[in-house]
């Protein structure tokens, strides 16, 4: 049988809100029945999916908890159910605290690596077994411009993205030839935690396009790797140049008066916990 592109759903995690929202968005416009999964952002789940209906798409919300590793096939099981079946998987739930050298603990290391890279592990698993037999599919690892432009603030995260870039890699030559796998690294996108929005503005100010990426733009970067039928193991840096700027410390850290030595983001979106 003749192995096709075929469209039937797009799984995006941590979908209801920020990058995510933006993600489903965008591949619900190219004709992809999403579906939206969410934690516990139940009333932000179903307003993306309205938003997408609106705009004449296809989507569903599921809740699932992806600190369980059995949440992940069960999720992957859930989405088929509602779509007929997924060929676009796009890990962008992402768990973060802020930790480093000092406050390091297994605990919260374990937490992290969990929801960040062996969830997205086994998610990837149970897509490419659950392939629909005359399809192609597409992963997206949704990573971070700190890979490029590192510093040791928020450590077990960083790390955790480190994982899953190597994991993209790994899995682009495994799944191959009928499952492709691509990452998009975004840098400052949105305002994080506490930073004010003068810091905000600050450091989009200070990149060589005097400017960072939207969410718009982070989506347009997924989308294009999901039509990029030639294109696995790619890495895409969406952050208006801001890995070529050296940084010390992360942008929430940064003295606003001296934000050339210390410029840095840290992408965050709903996260599964």
């Amino acid at each position: 049988m003749t192995i096709e592109n075929i469209k039937h759903g797009a799984l995006v995690t941590g979908a209801a809100r920020r990058i995510g929202r933006a993600i489903a968005l965008g591949l619900a416009k190219d004709g992809w029945h999403v579906i939206v999964h969410y934690y516990q952002s139940s009333e932000a789940a179903e307003q993306t999916v309205a938003a997408i209906e609106a705009q004449g798409g296809q989507a569903t919300a599921i809740a699932a908890d992806l600190s369980k590793a059995e949440s992940a096939s069960q999720l992957i099981t859930d989405s088929i159910s509602v779509t007929g079946g997924l060929t676009c998987l796009v890990n962008n739930a992402s768990l973060f605290v802020n930790d480093s050298i000092s406050s390091f603990n297994t605990e919260g290391f374990n937490s992290i690596m969990s929801v960040n890279l062996c969830t997205p592990i086994l998610l990837s698993r149970a897509f490419s077994e659950k392939l629909p037999e005359a399809a192609n599919g597409v992963i997206i690892n949704l990573l971070d411009q700190k890979l490029v432009n590192p510093n040791p603030d928020f450590l077990s995260y960083t790390l955790s993205k480190y994982g899953l870039n190597g994991l993209t890699t790994m899995l682009a030559m495994a799944l191959g030839p009928r499952v492709r796998v691509c990452g998009v690294a975004p840098g400052l996108v949105l305002p994080s935690a506490d930073q004010t929005r003068h810091q905000f503005s600050k450091v989009h100010d200070l990149t060589p396009l005097e400017r960072g990426a939207t969410v718009f733009d982070v989506a347009s970067a997924v989308r294009y790797l999901v039509s990029a039928t030639a294109v696995t193991g790619e890495v895409l840096l969406v952050d208006g140049g801001q890995h070529l700027i050296g940084s010390t410390r992360d942008v929430m850290f940064a003295n606003t008066k001296n934000l050339s030595d210390e410029v840095q983001f840290i992408n965050d979106d709903e996260n599964g916990k």
